[in-house]
């Protein structure tokens, strides 16, 4: 099986600059906004990035099933961006309060037949958690979360980031290493395109090398626009992607230029053509 398309719907008014396709409420209505364009644009899926668990629209999983349309994955990272929370903070009481905020993400995931991301909320080591000590911090916390995940019949999808964003785990390599260094057999990598252009010296490579532990695919261009539109080789990463037998999802998480119905558009345009190339 070929991959799968999906598109990025941020919920969050506090992102709504983010590199994310679609922007609407955390409503019935904006729900329906979204799934309408994704449906109409021809997209397999969409993935949400909800303000929390609790406001992840109701009737959700009804939509997209009457439209044909799947969820793909739910975002966490709103625990950082509007709470400040994260896994490797120095507070005990703050480290629990982000575990707690992606395992009630996970519980409605599931719900909705997709796993959860752990992104933004993996946080950073500093001077009051030294590097050790945040990757122990880290292991344990996506531990548990991943064996939440588990007793859902899902997956728990970690994403390294480049080194502006976290100091933690920034190449595939590495994080893959620290999946089975811990025995984190139920979280997979979430492999941004994006990412990976600023810290792979080889996306290709990087993606042949992970194999079966790439679990979902954040499709975007060297500039965080449609692929096609940056410099980023995206042949080269197809032929990786297909070499390896990847079958999840490619999702859209890239800035919505000049708008985002016309990135979708855009978006959709490119997986095409290089889904069947």
């Amino acid at each position: 099986m070929p991959p799968a398309s999906a598109i990025t719907v941020c919920m969050v008014e506090e992102a709504r600059h983010g590199p994310f396709v679609l922007h609407e409420p955390p409503s019935a209505a904006g729900a329906e906004a979204a799934v309408a364009t994704a449906a109409a644009a021809g997209f397999d899926a969409i993935e949400i990035f909800p303000p929390s668990a609790a406001e992840v629209p109701p009737g959700l999983g009804r939509l997209v099933a009457a439209t044909g349309l799947r969820v793909a994955a739910v975002g966490t990272g709103a625990g950082w961006l509007r709470h400040r929370i994260h896994l490797c903070h120095p507070d005990v009481a703050v480290r629990r309060a982000a575990e707690e905020f992606i395992a009630r993400i996970i519980d409605v995931a599931a719900a909705l037949g997709a796993p959860a991301i752990v992104g933004s909320l993996q946080g950073s080591s500093g001077p009051e958690v030294p590097r050790g000590e945040a990757l122990s911090h880290l292991a344990d916390a996506l531990g548990r979360l991943s064996a939440r995940a588990r007793s859902h019949g899902q997956v728990l999808l970690y994403e390294p980031l480049n080194r502006y964003e976290s100091n933690l785990l920034n190449r595939q390599a590495d994080a893959a290493a620290f999946l089975a260094d811990h025995g984190l057999a139920d979280v997979r990598l979430l492999c941004d395109l994006f990412h990976m252009n600023i810290e792979e010296p080889d996306i290709a490579a990087a993606l042949r090398a992970c194999g079966r532990l790439v679990g979902h695919v954040h499709f975007a261009d060297s500039n965080r626009r449609a692929p096609g539109m940056g410099h980023t080789p995206m042949e080269p990463v197809m032929g990786a992607l297909g070499a390896i037998g990847y079958d999840g999802y490619l999702s859209a998480e890239i800035l919505p230029l000049p708008d985002g119905p016309t990135a979708a558009r855009t978006t959709i345009e490119s997986f095409r053509r290089l889904v069947t190339a």
